[in-house]
């Protein structure tokens, strides 16, 4: 499953709506799944691999935890 192992951040479940021609009814399903990207941080003294999101990399949440 795809998760930021920093956040938690998950996959998010909503709806598409369809715009064409005014119908608006009409929807399906659809996710929103994370920008992870896979990075080397020290753990403990230890080089670990973490799927970590882009929104924790801009944050540099993976120096201040690690």
């Amino acid at each position: 499953m795809a998760k930021c192992e920093l956040c938690g951040k998950t996959v998010t479940k909503g709806n598409k709506i369809s715009i064409a021609r005014s119908h608006v009814s009409r929807r399906a399903t659809r996710t929103w799944k994370p920008n992870l990207r896979t990075v080397r941080l020290k753990v403990n003294g230890e080089n670990k691999k973490m799927s970590v999101c882009s929104k924790c990399l801009r944050e540099a949440k993976s120096t201040n935890n690690a």
